[in-house]
């Protein structure tokens, strides 16, 4: 691994904790102004990196984050591709697993590092997270193999010692410097005293892609998650809404869903009308299998596809894209059961 001397990153901040300061006066946190960032944070003056910055004005709580913004954010790397060798994007935790999601699917035949990275304590805290959060996601950003050609080309999370696949990666903890996982894909990198890249995990380097981008998302999307005593005429409600153009349903165990009459009607229903529904496991890890039990083929015959092993911000994001791009439903059907962007394990 190495950083070549004029490599350069550019340094997205989108807002969240990372880039707060207490004020003095008040104790309220604060956004400030990353345009001193090496002021806040002098050891990045260790880095032989050229480092830009780009400030969201004003900067937004990642509960506020939009598919609008995300298209900002594309824009910003689109309009910087070819200037930059590696982007960090600093992002709120709340919705960094959305983004990177989205950001996965949004630039396509992406060929440079695109790494999102946050903090649970802001970065002038004494205790911070932030600091050594940002430092790595720059480093492994800057990271070239010996041909010069970037480690790790595609969108990811770092957080705490681990380097994830955006699109794998879900938040855990609301507290915990840990705050990410990814339960069904292994980490990209980690790191210690050393950054150790499991370069069998990592996207390939194609030379001579083209970064392609898109900015059209559909959100008329419902996540609509199975409880016991789930009630009939909500569920009809939710799956015969008009606007409604598709769904993440979030079942049992292994995809499975109550043996109700009503319910498999109204998802057959549902199908028929050209509606989508994506299966998706309520656990933390492992994947849909329909096949494997009454309770799921059920679903399966009522025309539900399988998500496999993707999270449901991958799965939501992708269906954004999916439908954005005015694809038949057929073929969207197709898409959201195969693996486009690294988000489901063949």
């Amino acid at each position: 691994m190495s950083r070549e001397k004029n490599t350069s990153i550019l340094i997205i901040y989108t807002g969240g904790t990372i880039g707060m300061i207490k004020n003095a006066d008040t104790g309220a946190l604060e956004s400030f102004n990353f345009d001193h960032l090496l002021n806040n944070v002098p050891e990045l003056k260790q880095f032989n990196i050229e480092i830009g910055t780009r400030t969201f004005t004003p900067p937004i709580d990642s509960s506020d984050m939009e598919p609008e913004l995300w298209g900002r954010i594309v824009k910003i790397i689109e309009e910087n591709y070819e200037l930059y060798d590696g982007f960090v994007i600093l992002h709120g935790t709340d919705t960094m697993s959305f983004t990177a999601s989205a950001l996965s699917f949004m630039l396509e035949d992406l060929m440079k590092p695109v790494i999102l990275t946050g903090s649970q304590l802001p970065i002038g805290t004494l205790r911070t997270d932030g600091k050594e959060n940002l430092i790595t996601a720059i480093e492994i950003a800057a990271a070239k193999n010996p041909d010069g050609t970037p480690i790790v080309p595609e969108v990811c999370v770092f957080f705490q010692d681990k380097l994830m696949r955006g699109n794998r990666t879900t938040k855990i903890n609301s507290e915990s410097f840990g705050a990410f996982d990814s339960n069904n894909y292994p980490p990209l990198a980690t790191a210690g005293t050393d950054i150790h890249y499991n370069t069998n995990n990592i996207k390939k380097y194609v030379p001579g892609l083209k970064l392609k981008t898109h900015y059209k998302l559909n959100s008329q999307i419902v996540i609509f998650s199975l409880f016991p005593g789930i009630q009939q005429e909500i569920v009809e409600k939710l799956l015969g809404a008009g606007e409604v153009k598709g769904v993440i349903f979030r079942t049992f165990g292994a995809g499975n869903a109550p043996q109700k009459k009503w319910l498999i009607d109204a998802l057959t229903q549902a199908t028929a009308e050209g509606k989508i529904i994506i299966n998706i496991t309520q656990c933390a890890g492992g994947s849909v299998h329909m096949e494997r039990y009454e309770t799921g083929l059920q679903l399966l015959q009522a025309g539900v596809i399988s998500g496999k092993d993707s999270t449901v911000e991958a799965s939501l994001t992708k269906l954004m894209y999916l439908l954005g791009e005015g694809l038949p439903t057929a073929e969207i059907r197709t898409l959201m059961g195969r693996n486009i962007a690294g988000e489901i394990t063949e």
